[in-house]
């Protein structure tokens, strides 16, 4: 199994949640972040002088799915995050060991 982990602009949360479930992919964690990546901030220049905002708010979701269904979830979550532009977030993909239902014995 594996964990996809995406993280991208928060105006693309309902697109990515379509994307998903469209694909078949229907549980998933989701949290609000911020963070910085490449784009290290943006800067907003005014008569007073600059301001740099380095910690940008973007959404992180979490899905675990079956190995086959690795590209799956890839390409569900890129086609419906992505706008070209830099920002647009980040896709990591972690092996994982074991899922245990907690209300199984």
């Amino acid at each position: 199994m594996k964990m996809i982990v995406a993280v991208f602009r928060p105006e693309k949360l309902q697109a990515v949640k379509d994307s998903l479930k469209e694909a078949g992919i229907k549980a998933m964690t989701i949290t609000d972040v911020r963070g910085r990546g490449q784009q290290s901030g943006i800067v907003f220049s005014n008569r007073v002088g600059t301001i740099t905002i380095d910690e940008i708010e973007k959404t992180k979701v979490e899905v675990v799915v079956e190995d086959s269904e690795e590209k799956i979830a890839i390409d569900a979550i890129r086609s419906a995050a992505r706008t070209g532009h830099e920002g647009d977030g980040r896709i990591f993909v972690i092996p994982v060991e074991k899922s245990i239902r907690i209300r199984d014995e």
